[in-house]
């Protein structure tokens, strides 16, 4: 009698036990069930905000086929002393190693390439619609994640050019994107290059996704060209879209966008403009004005090339005689603009011979003069990218 009210005992126990068991596991598939429904539920409002907000996409996890990048740190502010690269330069590996052992031996601790030149042509390989569309792409970079991680490893700021507003390729490829001409067709400019209408938020639309797909790449920086409304050709012939809006007015509009769309990204936002935007604030009828652009972007660039300043500047009989003089006429008058703002200015300086010999006195000249008003830096341009350490401080 005593085995059996043993047994039964044992019994009773194991089977509270496995009534524990029984009761843990349904509570442990319940926990996992309730977890797996609210990733979902955070995804799905991830893609219903992308879906509302296609400008910009903040979510790391948002399945989308626009081309995006992740929130990021950028990278800790220097004093950039870069050179200018086109596509083919920075895709030749024999180039690029020449350039990286330049930059290790001196003072230079950045570079600029192209990602869209003046043709219009997208010079990697791009996964955005429009591009593929109608054949924009020539990729002549190559693996750009590869370079920047090759350019980084030797501490090498990075900063990708973009064209805008000069894009032949598309103006042709996409005619209702075009400046037009009063007497039919597309306006020309003197070199017979169609521009894109600065007004047409399409346009806007079709390069911020360019900057996000190259910003993903991993860039530093995204240096802005060409914002601005055509210099030559036949002007009286060239159909504006902005009615009574000036032309700075829409410039304005552009940079804020650039600003409200990839401000926060991981890569510092720059604007070329031309030299004459640090002597004048009238628009200069391209709408350039330094005003509109300094809360917007991180670096204003002016192209500060002495010889690009007419004749009889400052009384000078050839300014490009006198780089040190120039820059710093610009530099004084154009750097009350910069006050408590967000950009700073980071001049183009001049490294070729246009006006006069640009030897290492020149170039120092013109160094020595941006570094007198500006802790920002600047940048060495020379079209053919024939560079060497004249002007530069040796390591």
């Amino acid at each position: 009698m005593e085995i059996l009210s043993k047994l039964i005992f044992m019994n009773q126990k194991h089977q509270s036990l496995y009534l524990i068991l029984v009761i843990g596991s349904f509570l442990f598939v319940l926990f996992f069930i309730f977890i797996f429904w609210q990733k979902t539920n955070f995804l799905q409002d991830d893609l219903v905000f992308s879906e509302e907000n296609s400008s910009f996409i903040l979510q790391k996890n948002i399945i989308d086929i626009r081309p995006k990048f992740l929130i990021g740190q950028k990278p800790e502010k220097r004093t950039v002393k870069g050179l200018y690269l086109t596509a083919y330069s920075a895709g030749s590996p024999k180039t690029m190693d020449n350039i990286i052992s330049l930059i290790d031996s001196t003072e230079l601790n950045a570079v600029v390439i192209d990602v869209k030149d003046y043709s219009g042509k997208v010079l990697y390989d791009s996964d955005i619609d429009l591009v593929n569309e109608f054949g924009l792409e020539s990729n002549r970079l190559g693996d750009v994640k590869e370079m920047i991680k090759k350019l980084h490893e030797h501490d090498i700021y990075v900063i990708a050019r973009q064209t805008v507003f000069q894009d032949p390729i598309l103006a042709e490829k996409k005619t209702e994107l075009a400046l037009k001409s009063k007497n039919g067709g597309l306006w020309r400019d003197n070199k017979g290059l169609a521009w894109v209408d600065a007004n047409n938020k399409d346009v806007w639309n079709y390069d911020l996704d360019i900057a996000k797909e190259v910003i993903a790449f991993g860039f530093d920086e995204v240096n802005f060209d060409y914002v601005r409304f055509p210099t030559d050709g036949p002007m009286s012939l060239l159909v504006y879209t902005n009615g009574d809006k000036e032309k700075y007015d829409v410039m304005h509009e552009f940079f804020q966008f650039l600003n409200e769309n990839l401000g926060e990204s991981s890569a510092y936002l720059s604007l070329d403009f031309f030299g004459f935007v640090m002597e004048r604030d009238d628009g200069m009828s391209i709408g350039q004005r330094l005003e509109d652009a300094v809360d917007e972007v991180d670096y204003i660039c002016p192209m500060m090339y002495p010889s690009h300043y007419p004749a009889g500047h400052l009384g000078l009989a050839n300014p490009a005689e006198y780089p040190g003089i120039v820059i710093e006429n610009g530099m004084k008058k154009g750097l009350p603009y910069f006050e408590e703002t967000k950009a700073q200015v980071r001049p183009w300086i001049q490294d070729f011979n246009i006006g006069a010999i640009y030897d290492a006195t020149k170039i120092r000249a013109q160094i020595d003069m941006v570094e007198k008003y500006t802790d920002a830096g600047w940048l060495l341009w020379n079209a053919a990218n024939r560079y060497s350490s004249a002007g530069l401080k040796i390591n």
